[in-house]
């Protein structure tokens, strides 16, 4: 029996690696090149069929490479500590925006990362602030190009003012200020010269017309619309939102916006005022287009008179620092929530706050995960000694277990009797050893949660190969973690398999090496075939977590070297036999005692 449960195991194994190679090289490359051909021709046929350098229309969705977008306008420069862009003087808009402190990789040669890009352009996203009124013609549209009243360049402490002058006795003054992080001030004046009184309704749109490939397929973290209104967070995720159409809430305060998982764009009317906060999506030119957008109440103008509004404007990235200083100085409520908390921010925001705290004092991130999860589970420690106690317990009787299974295997009433009778001598619950990992699994998902959403992790380097704890691990097993010169990615038919979802890194076998370790210090399960499953979930959960970033793979491996160590001791404690001085013994030949 137990010669069949292996060659089982082997057939199974062998049989899954040859269909998911099968599956690499007859589906997933050939539908892959076939995209790629595909979005190369509908590339083509859009360029030639815009003429180079046009200006597209207003709400056209067209694919202008970016330089031809921004170029189709007349335009202010914007250079602050943090952003460099323009601000196009067609529609008045925030449409060209590069974070300068943040880096696409962690090459020092990288170019900024890009957040916003013109209308025009593929993937646009911009902001789009105005005024709306019935029957009411001249009205600043997007295709208005506004006037440059005072200013030759948008920097902290240096406003630009433009001036739109309406046929109809109406004249529209823009000022737009910028601070020397990502928040933009838009003070919106508009004056009634005319004969009789005019009713105008304030709005503020965030746009974003085609999402990058990829966008919004994350699970773990939220992509997509998100606005704090009518007191609660509001989320839509980009699937979600496309699905379902559009979503409108009532609010007096609050934002509306559209996040990724690092950046966000946000607009705030002026808090105390009634507004409607909007998600919506449309189909044009064969893209959707997502706006998150807000629509104040009317105002009526008298003539001679004028009325102003203000509207601030988020772009950038989201630092919980930051977000918070903006939620206190200028009274945006809740703006920190853009973070992806998840719905244990009881856990995940104080857990940030400690884990920040460190990173300020040791100036490594990755030694303060490591200092972080020793605190957590000095937190744990008292529950945790319990739950090993219990499972020491248990391994300890387990000859005797087995020797009862063996003698009423005929009898399962009185197997149970006899194991319940052994377990209350030696004062063993079996529950103990669940209840305090079930208490521990919020907070360990908590953090979890905190390294994946945090920015502090993006770029952040540990220590060696490791120059960045957001990505994956680099290395890889097959050519022994870089000691052989061979690219592996390049290998043919296989490298795409080899370094993707077979792709083991130096932490994910290490990871695997604690998994196994861990699974080895317990006792074996009753039944052969769950044993067998035991031994193949150090292996499985390998491969299932080498991919995810490394500052992750970092803490999960952490954590359970901790446990192996707390577990070690207790069972050295209780004169356990474990796998630690069984391999020990090994290495020096020599058998370690465990009393």
């Amino acid at each position: 029996m137990q010669n069949d449960n292996t060659r089982n195991t082997i057939i199974f194994v062998v049989s899954a690696v040859i269909i998911m190679i099968l599956y690499q090289v007859f589906y997933l490359e050939p539908a892959s090149k076939q995209a790629q051909t595909q979005r190369a021709q509908q590339q083509a046929a859009a360029a030639a069929a815009k003429a180079p350098g046009a200006a597209p229309a207003a709400g056209e969705v067209a694919n202008l490479p970016r330089q031809a977008a921004v170029a189709a306008s007349p335009r202010i420069p914007i250079d602050t500590p943090s952003l460099a862009g323009s601000v196009s003087l067609r529609g008045a808009r925030v449409d060209d925006l590069f974070l300068k402190d943040y880096r696409q990789t962690v090459s020092e040669s990288s170019p900024p990362v890009e957040l916003l890009r013109p209308e025009g352009a593929r993937h646009a996203w911009f902001a789009d602030i105005g005024w709306t009124g019935q029957n009411l013609p001249g009205l600043p549209t997007a295709d208005t190009v506004w006037t440059l009243v005072s200013g030759d360049r948008l920097a902290p402490g240096r406003p630009v003012t433009l001036r739109h002058q309406a046929p109809n006795g109406l004249t529209f003054t823009r000022r737009i200020e910028v601070d020397g992080k990502f928040m933009f001030t838009v003070t919106d004046t508009v004056a009634n010269l005319g004969a009789g009184p005019v009713s105008l309704t304030p709005y503020g749109s965030v746009q974003r017309q085609g999402l990058p490939d990829g966008l919004g397929a994350n699970q773990i973290v939220h992509e997509g619309a998100i606005g704090w209104l009518d007191g609660e967070l509001r989320l839509d995720k980009y699937k979600n939102w496309r699905e379902k159409g559009g979503k409108e809430f009532s609010s007096n305060e609050g934002w509306v916006g559209i996040t990724d998982k690092y950046w966000l764009t946000a607009l705030a009317p002026e808090q105390g005022e009634a507004f409607k906060g909007q998600f919506r999506v449309t189909r044009a030119g064969g893209l959707n287009i997502y706006d998150a957008n807000f629509v104040g109440q009317p105002v009526t103008i008298a003539p001679g008179r004028q009325i102003t509004e203000t509207t601030r404007f988020f772009a950038g990235a989201k630092t919980v620092p930051l977000l918070r200083e903006y939620q206190k100085s200028l009274g945006i409520p809740e703006l920190d929530r853009a973070v992806d908390w998840g719905f244990l921010f009881i856990l995940t925001r104080p857990m940030f706050y400690f884990l920040e705290f460190i990173y300020r004092h040791v100036g490594n991130f990755g030694i303060a995960i490591l200092l972080l999860t020793v605190a957590v589970k000095l937190v744990f420690f008292p529950l945790a000694n319990k739950s090993y106690e219990s499972i020491t317990k248990m391994k300890k009787v387990q000859p005797q277990v087995e020797e009862l299974r063996k003698k009423f295997k005929d009898d399962p009433a009185k197997q149970q009797q006899e194991l319940m009778g052994l377990y209350q001598r030696e004062k063993i619950n079996p529950l103990t050893g669940c209840l305090p990992v079930l208490v521990q699994i919020p907070v360990f998902y908590a953090l979890y949660k905190v390294l994946t959403v945090t920015i502090e992790m993006r770029h952040a380097p540990f220590f060696g190969w490791i120059q960045d704890l957001s990505d994956r691990d680099p290395t890889l097993i097959w050519n022994l973690f870089g000691a052989i010169p061979w690219d592996v990615a390049a290998t043919p038919l296989l490298g795409g398999l080899l370094a993707g979802p077979l792709g083991i890194g130096a932490w994910a076998t290490l990871y695997g090496f604690t998994m196994w370790l861990t699974t080895a210090m317990n006792p074996p399960a009753p039944d052969p075939i769950q044993q067998r499953m035991f031994q193949l979930m150090p292996l499985i959960f390998t491969f299932i977590m080498a991919p995810f970033a490394v500052g992750l793979l970092i803490y999960w491996t952490w954590s359970n070297v901790l446990s192996i160590l707390q577990q070690y001791v207790i069972m050295r404690r209780f004169k356990v036999d474990n796998p630690i001085d069984q391999l020990l013994g090994k290495l020096t030949g020599k058998p370690k005692a465990v009393g």
